[in-house]
Order: C-alpha cells, then sequence, then structure tokens
C-alpha cells in the first residue's frame, strides 16, 4: 500500500540564491510530498511572493496558495531574478494569495487532518513570528530547515572552516526559538547540503530538457547569473543547498544522520552542545551520486 503525501508548507527566500527555485521545482516534483503553501520572507517579501507565484502557475499549481511573509531590510542586489518576476502581478496568480503569510502558515498547520512538515529554506523570520503568535503548531508539525554549520563549510576561503551561516544570521533569534520549540527537527547543514552540484551530463540533462519545469529553472538560473549570481561556469549548476532538505522532508537514507544537541548562539554560529536540544542533523553523505541522480530524474520527469 503506497504512503500517503506528506503535507507540506515551503518556507522560503526564493529570488536571492538560486538554489531556491531549484528546490521549488524538486518539491513540485516529489509525488512523496503534498505543497500546500509557500511564504515567503526576507528582504522583499511581495517580490519573492510574486516570484513563486508565477513559478507556481507555469507549472500548473495554482492549488497552492501564497504567503506574503516578514519583509526585512535587505540591499536591493538581493533581487536577482527580479526580470523574471517583475511583470508579474500577484493579483494574475489563480490561486489563493495571502497577504499575511505568517497568519497563513499557522492556519495550514493548526487546520490539517494530519501532521505538516515545514521546510524552511530561508532565513527564519517567519518561522519565529509563528511560533510567538502561535505556539501550539509545534505539537502540529515537523520542521526541516537548511541551516547552519557544525563541521565543514563550502567557503574555500575559510579554509573549509565553520561559519555563520546564511539562514542562522539572517534570523538568529528566530533560529533560536525554532530550535527551543518541541517538535520533531531536522537539519541539513551546510556540512551535506553545500556539497551538491550538478556537474557534465547531470548539469547537461537538466539543462537540454524540454519539459518546461526544468526549462523554467534554466531561464531563472540564466538571469541569475546576469543579474548578480555568482557562478559564470557553463554547464554547472550552483551550489544547490536547499534542494537536500526537500529529499529530508520524505526520506533520509542517503545521508548519515546524528541525533545531536545544537545551540545557536548570538554570533549566528551553531556549536554541539549535549545539554541544547537535540535535532537529527544530516552530518555526511552515504551517497551522493545517487541523490544527483534522483534530483536530475525528478526535474525532468515532467
Amino acid at each position: 500500500m503506497s504512503r500517503k503525501p506528506i503535507p507540506v508548507i515551503l518556507d522560503t527566500d526564493i529570488g536571492t540564491d538560486i538554489d531556491d527555485t531549484w528546490a521549488l521545482a524538486m518539491l513540485l516534483r516529489s509525488p512523496e510530498l503534498d505543497l500546500k503553501l509557500v511564504t515567503v520572507a526576507t528582504g522583499d517579501a511581495p517580490y519573492r511572493a510574486r516570484l513563486a507565484a508565477r513559478f507556481l502557475a507555469g507549472a500548473g499549481r495554482a492549488d497552492v496558495g501564497v504567503g506574503v511573509g516578514v519583509s526585512t531590510a535587505m540591499p536591493s542586489g538581493h533581487r536577482t531574478q527580479a526580470p523574471w518576476a517583475d511583470a508579474y502581478e500577484l493579483a494574475d496568480y489563480p490561486g489563493t494569495v495571502n497577504q499575511d503569510g505568517v497568519a497563513a502558515l499557522i492556519e495550514t498547520i493548526m487546520t490539517s487532518p494530519e501532521p505538516v512538515t515545514v521546510v524552511a529554506i530561508g532565513p527564519l523570520d517567519n518561522i519565529g513570528a509563528a511560533l510567538a503568535r502561535e505556539p501550539r503548531i509545534a505539537d502540529r508539525a515537523r520542521f526541516v530547515g537548511m541551516l547552519g554549520c557544525l563541521r565543514w563549510s563550502h567557503q574555500e576561503q575559510a579554509g573549509h572552516g565553520c561559519i555563520a551561516e546564511y539562514n542562522v544570521k539572517g534570523a538568529i533569534a528566530a533560529c533560536q526559538k525554532t530550535f527551543a520549540a518541541a517538535w520533531d527537527k531536522t537539519i541539513t547543514p551546510l556540512d551535506t547540503c553545500g556539497r551538491v552540484r550538478l556537474t557534465g551530463a547531470k548539469y547537461a540533462a537538466v539543462a537540454g530538457a524540454r519539459d518546461p519545469m526544468a526549462r523554467a529553472i534554466i531561464e531563472n538560473y540564466e538571469v541569475w547569473q546576469r543579474c548578480g549570481g555568482w557562478v559564470r561556469d557553463p554547464g554547472i549548476s550552483s551550489i544547490l543547498f536547499d534542494c537536500v532538505a526537500v529529499y529530508l522532508a520524505f526520506a533520509d537514507g542517503l545521508l548519515g544522520m546524528e541525533r545531536l544537541g545544537i545551540r545557536v548562539a548570538d554570533d549566528g554560529f551553531m556549536r554541539e552542545d549535549p545539554e541544547a536540544p537535540s535535532i537529527n542533523c544530516a552530518t555526511t553523505w552515504k551517497d551522493l551520486p545517487a541523490f544527483e541522480d534522483l534530483l536530475v530524474a525528478r526535474l525532468t520527469s515532467g
């Protein structure tokens, strides 16, 4: 008997680093998951909502609600996919647009007949606000995040040593609140998600696919590269951090998991602490090539 798909909320800062767009596509193509809502936050949230809405509409998924979450101060240079989204108005979206994305997140969790998995792939402004407004969401949901750095980072200039990772550093207090909440918590830190890139034939399979979802990804990738994206090499993806969090929403067999006490310090660093709340942490890969194959298959399967 097949398992019923897991109801999911995606909380994202889509529109700065391109990996959020890849992750949204992977989620839409994962039959194990049932996307109910996309909430956006950080910087210009309405811009991010337009981008998510246009992508969902193009994928034929206007059944998914879009929630405009918390806006924060952020340089305009973080709008790296703006040319793809700025001609699209939220009023054009055939689905539901919630101007209070935090309220929509809470309502989706609290009214769901089944536990919801919240997949968070940006700074946790929305999650922190939701927990402050309605702490009971932690009783009815599971949290999966692309967050932090434990023992290794992707940054060569830092000697691959630990760093204060962007999503944590962008909303430190919200991350601390999220980790303190009594829900089941799973994260992919940079130790694992920072190693994911498609190269060679794997990247070419997505870049050359005629599938509309793959085409939308590559269109956005090309806009992102022109508008400040930090990858210029042809034939290679950027680091696809967020796709690992999507995978962890339904499976973890390709990863080495450890249950660790994790404390988020006020400087944005994550530190192992046996006295801190325990979190399921993807610290190593068992089979990274198999994950890359899975990702390519999902993104080219339409």
